[in-house]
């Protein structure tokens, strides 16, 4: 679906090589008004595809995954996607991520623990305002 055509929705991705996460990650997002869960990728090289074709205004992408990680799959998407807000999200807090945050083009770390309904609508509000 084309992004014009979800104005009032926000168009979402989740990324992590741990089916159990993208498990969840659907359930909270279908619980959360104004959220449309568009796909999923399992793997870096997945999401760039993924991303491609869908067109997502969010993507949720683990920190830790085999091949391509997170960080780097991050830095790939925001150059070729720069309108696309993009969150990592990690079980753990790594104190070297704050500083990675700014050159992959992240906007911000995400707790897989703090991830719920609350958490994915203050992410939008901080990081696109203008789209509710």
């Amino acid at each position: 679906m084309a992004p014009a055509q979800r104005t009032l929705t926000v168009g979402v991705v989740v990324v992590d090589d741990q089916l159990v996460f993208r498990q969840v990650a659907r359930e909270v997002i279908a619980a959360t008004p104004g959220f449309e869960m568009l796909g999923e990728a399992a793997s870096g090289e997945h999401t760039l595809a993924v991303v491609q074709e869908l067109h997502p205004d969010l993507v949720l992408l683990d920190v830790r995954m085999p091949g391509m990680d997170g960080i780097e799959t991050a830095a790939r998407l925001t150059e070729a996607h720069p309108g696309v807000v993009v969150v990592l999200v990690s079980i753990e807090e790594a104190p070297y991520l704050p500083g990675v945050l700014g050159s992959c083009g992240a906007a911000e770390l995400l707790r897989k623990q703090d991830f719920g309904p609350a958490a994915l609508r203050r992410v939008w509000k901080r990081h696109r305002p203008d789209r509710g």
